[in-house]
């Protein structure tokens, strides 16, 4: 880089990651099994390709991505927050995060004695993140993730439509090569209701390729 230059990325990307959780006391929690792996993925490529990086973590044991700019979060309106306020500087947004559905109505500010636990703990629907902030995605590129069990397209096709989505990632995670806490993953990539492109079993890195060189030539397009 020549004295005097200034560093542009090519877009600013925000990459969500991980779990949420959800509290029920200060000691017990309703959360997920995500690891945060494939959204870390996603963001240490798109750093390598010379993207600005948000990277916004539910609770992970995972290294930063050196170059991304890296935010905490632990309860999905934490995550909600931080996502709504990194949106307005941004070209895309990548959801990789397993938000949590539910929370419960209420959490106690002490530690619930074994005894006295109730049982049946009222939830409610924890913030639709996607959903919540579609009315300001204006020409920003939404990517979304459908982590299902058995055959995950219906459900993204619906997710993709209802959320507004450029693009949603579909993926069967009770398969045992693709689910959680591995290295790999297997995919399709739905834009429509009939457009679809399966990807065979590789790394999360490679999906993470796969999904950017998507965003890239859209944002080009």
């Amino acid at each position: 880089m020549e004295a005097g230059c200034c560093y542009v990325p090519l877009m600013r990307i925000v990459v969500t990651a991980g779990p949420t959780r959800e509290a029920i006391d200060p000691v017990r929690f309703i959360s997920n099994r995500s690891s945060g792996r494939m959204g870390y993925a996603v963001a240490e490529e798109a750093v390598a390709r010379g993207h600005g990086v948000v990277l916004i973590a539910g609770p992970v044991a995972l290294a930063d991505p050196p170059g991304a700019q890296v935010i905490r979060v632990t309860t999905s309106e934490d995550m909600l927050a931080a996502v709504g306020n990194a949106l307005e500087s941004c070209d895309a947004l990548v959801m990789a995060a397993a938000v949590a559905d539910w929370r419960p109505v209420t959490v106690s500010a002490e530690k619930i004695k074994k005894s006295r636990i109730p049982p049946v703990i009222r939830l409610e629907p924890a913030p639709d993140i996607l959903k919540t902030l579609r009315p300001r995605k204006g020409g920003r590129i939404f990517v979304g993730f459908a982590a299902e069990t058995g055959n995950p397209l219906p459900e993204a096709v619906r997710k993709l439509r209802d959320k507004g989505l450029d693009m949603i990632v579909a993926n069967d995670v009770s398969q045992a090569d693709a689910g959680f806490d591995v290295e790999t993953n297997r995919c399709t990539l739905v834009t429509g209701e009939d457009e679809a492109v399966a990807l065979p079993l590789m790394s999360k890195m490679d999906v993470a390729g796969r999904i950017l060189d998507w965003i890239e030539k859209r944002r080009a397009g």
